[in-house]
C-alpha cells in the first residue's frame, strides 16, 4: 500500500484519468473527492462488499 501525506486542496492522480482531491480534514474524519471516467466504478469498502455477498451464487434478495 502506498501512503501519502495531503492537505486540503490537494490531489493525487491515478493513472491518466483518476483524481484523489483531499477536500477537508476535520478532526479525525477525512472527506475526499473522487474524480473518475463514467465506466470506472467507486463505491465505499462496505457498499462493495454488500454488492459483492449479492453477487453469490445461493444468495437471497428481499
Amino acid at each position: 500500500m502506498l501512503v501519502l501525506s495531503r492537505q486540503s486542496d490537494e490531489t493525487i492522480i491515478i493513472g491518466d484519468n483518476i483524481r484523489v482531491t483531499i477536500v477537508e480534514v476535520r478532526g479525525d474524519k477525512v472527506r475526499i473527492g473522487i474524480d473518475a471516467p463514467r465506466d470506472v466504478t467507486v463505491h465505499r469498502q462496505e457498499i462493495y462488499d454488500a454488492i459483492r455477498r449479492e453477487a453469490e451464487p445461493g444468495a437471497k434478495t428481499v
